[in-house]
């Protein structure tokens, strides 16, 4: 990996430029492409350097939000597709398809996969 490179995504330039193009909507593996380094290198990068995960982090919140606030504004104005989707995600404890019974949903799979190892034993 060339010094120069990998100095220049640090400066104040390249986390410019890497936090556009994460506001932009890039993929961190089209990101990476566009560096001239592999997805592994990237992410290598970001545990590393905090500068650089920032960078990406708040290019991404900025268009989250954008995004969120286009779906909000669609749910309220009576959007049906709008209104289901964010009911679904941000109440899914009423919302979902198929709700979860109540109690520790890891003590009842354990007990379904008990369950289902002892029929295997029997059969």
């Amino acid at each position: 990996m060339a010094r120069g490179k990998f100095e220049y995504w640090r400066s104040e330039d390249g986390l410019v430029l890497l936090q556009g193009w994460a506001q932009d909507g890039l993929t961190d593996l089209q990101i990476a492409e566009r560096i001239g380094v592999n997805r592994a290198t990237l992410y290598d990068w970001k545990k590393r350097f905090p500068a650089i995960s920032d960078a990406l982090k708040k290019g991404k919140e900025v268009v989250d939000y954008e995004v969120q606030n286009v779906l909000l504004e669609k749910a309220l104005s009576g959007d049906t597709t709008a209104l289901i989707f964010w009911l679904k995600n941000r109440r899914p404890d009423k919302w979902r398809d198929h709700p979860e019974p109540q109690g520790d949903s890891d003590a009842l799979k354990k007990a379904k996969d008990l369950l289902g190892s002892i029929d295997s034993v029997i059969d």
